[in-house]
């Protein structure tokens, strides 16, 4: 299975819309991701069924899609806990190498940009209605 292999082709702007990353961040990620698995590997590592790059598409996918991990590895070959360690490994490696990260919460705070939210409850709850034979013996009792 090389999904890479498929979608490298893509122009840049349909390769960010399915990816959620453009091209050449998707090449920065894989430049990490290759350095960390060298030193993985160098310790003495299982070899992984995928390739570096499709692991990192399976990541994404998680990350813009919130597939489960069932159905990666349905899609990608592997085991549901198999598709859990990639996913975290690559998580992991792209955190702690400082290069990728989300903005901070006093980040988003300190921006001009103005955040409508909106909640809805959608926990149900049981609804208490009267039962049938004391509805009817207070009718015949009025």
């Amino acid at each position: 299975m090389q999904k890479y292999r498929k979608i490298k082709k893509l122009k840049p702007a349909e390769f960010r819309r399915l990816t959620g990353v453009r091209p050449n961040t998707f090449q920065e990620m894989v430049a990490i991701l290759q350095e960390a698995e060298t030193k993985r590997m160098g310790k003495g590592g299982k070899p992984q069924r995928l390739k570096l790059e499709d692991r990192l598409l399976m990541a994404l996918e998680y990350l813009r899609e919130y597939r489960t991990y069932f159905h990666l590895g349905q899609s990608y070959g592997l085991s549901e806990s198999a598709c859990y360690r990639s996913c975290r490994w690559i998580e992991d490696v792209l955190i702690k190498s400082g290069t990728f990260s989300l903005p901070g919460k006093k980040a988003l705070l300190k921006s001009d940009t103005e955040f409508e939210v909106i909640l809805i409850d959608a926990a149900e709850s049981p609804i208490e209605r009267p039962k049938k034979k004391g509805q009817k013996q207070k009718a015949h009792q009025a």
